[in-house]
């Protein structure tokens, strides 16, 4: 009984110790001590590339001309439209320019009215919108409009997230931050440290690892989440040991065990 319970205790003051996980392990945009220190308040220059069409984008088109704006004003669509691409969004989780907006085909092309097919991918929405203005010139001698946006950011978050899912932003520009909490955070046993981040080029798709503990992933081109993105986060190794996932939780964990323990010793008796 003596030898029981000083395993007991051996193993309670092993799992106190590396049961738990550490707040450096949790802790976004830190120092490293292997890295240049970055201080608070620091600018930290980048320049964002231009962000080129892929298979499988949507965009949204505006095009109007003197007459449209005359009527309209210059509103982009007339408030019925809104208020249907309101309903979409209702039906659609969010993605108002899945049933409204131009999706880029396997060939580059988008399908518009009366012009037929407009060559886009591999262009940026400013090279996009020129090629389809001069699409339109043939059709249209008045003075004209064309605006060109991308239907929002749209990725994918997989694995520790606490609401994993695809997601649909609409805005023009997302950090890497915003996206993990606009999925919920990560859970506590998330490896922050190597989180995976899968992005379609125009050759294919690559995969990179990132560091979010390190504050360098602010300089980094994966600061900036891209159209078509995946995250994926692994979970650490505390998870695979059933331990907790802090000194609470560990505890309720072992003295659990030690009552079960009891409890089948007494049966046995």
């Amino acid at each position: 009984m003596r030898k029981l319970l000083k395993g007991v205790s051996f193993s309670l003051v092993f799992l106190m110790a590396f049961g738990c996980i550490s707040n450096e392990k949790i802790i976004y945009l830190q120092n490293l001590e292997e890295n240049q220190t970055i201080e608070d308040g620091e600018l930290i220059e980048y320049e964002i590339p231009e962000y080129k069409l892929q298979y499988n984008d949507i965009i949204d088109v505006n095009i109007q001309t003197v007459e449209d704006m005359v009527q309209l004003g210059f509103n982009n669509k007339p408030p019925q439209t809104n208020a249907q691409m309101g309903n979409v969004s209702a039906q659609s989780g969010g993605d108002i320019y899945y049933m409204t907006g131009y999706s880029v085909d396997q060939s580059g092309n988008i399908r518009l009215p009366i012009v037929g097919e407009v060559q886009v991918k591999d262009k940026t929405l400013e090279e996009a919108r020129l090629t389809i203005e001069e699409s339109m010139r043939k059709y249209v001698t008045s003075e004209l409009y064309v605006k060109v946006k991308l239907g929002g950011v749209r990725y994918s978050a997989l694995g520790e997230f606490r609401r994993p899912g695809k997601y649909v932003v609409l805005q023009d520009r997302m950090t890497i931050f915003e996206a993990i909490a606009n999925a919920g955070d990560l859970t506590t046993v998330a490896k922050r440290d190597e989180v995976l981040l899968i992005r379609q080029y125009p050759e294919g798709t690559r995969l990179h690892r990132i560091n979010l503990l390190d504050r360098q992933v602010v300089e980094s081109p994966f600061y900036f989440i891209q159209p078509n993105d995946q995250l994926y986060v692994e979970p650490m190794k505390v998870r695979e040991t059933g331990t907790g996932e802090n000194t609470a939780q560990t505890l309720a964990l072992l003295f659990s065990g030690i009552s079960a323990l009891a409890l089948i010793l007494n049966l046995i008796k």
